[in-house]
């Protein structure tokens, strides 16, 4: 009798869970856009702090990233993609209101974090005192804007 062949896991894609498939290549040719694409295709579990900074800057596939951005977050309140320590955060903080208002136990865990980290935020060394106060604005301007719903 022969061995049974295992069946493999599933790659859990941003197209595969939205069952939207954009192409292979975009119509317009920009980095930018070239590297949405290609990470719409990336398994997520293979996502980096800079690959979820990017498609969450975009406004893009927010309900599957946003859990994994605060699961960085929570590691560290100043994860870093390719620009600066917490900069996944300030990208995290600019989604739209809206998205807040539809996932609001998100919004929640997104405070307690931020709650619990602002003292690392205020006192680290790698973070200039421009990039602190931005951090702390668009918090506000988060919290601000969650309190609308």
């Amino acid at each position: 009798m022969g061995a049974r062949k295992a069946k493999s896991e599933p790659i859990w894609t941003i197209e595969n869970i939205e069952q939207d498939y954009w192409g292979d290549k975009p119509n317009y040719d920009s980095h930018l856009v070239t590297t949405v694409y290609k990470l719409r295709k990336k398994n997520l579990e293979e996502f980096s702090v800079e690959d979820l900074r990017i498609v969450i800057g975009q406004n893009l596939s927010l309900p599957i990233l946003i859990p994994k951005a605060i699961d960085a977050l929570e590691k560290d309140i100043l994860a870093e993609g390719d620009f600066y320590p917490g900069d996944l955060l300030g990208n995290v903080l600019s989604v739209v209101p809206q998205f807040w208002s539809d996932y609001p136990e998100l919004k929640t865990k997104l405070k307690k974090i931020f709650a619990r980290s602002q003292q690392r935020i205020k006192h680290a060394s790698d973070l200039s005192e421009h990039l602190k106060e931005e951090l702390f604005a668009k918090y506000n301007e988060f919290v601000s804007n969650a309190t609308k719903d």
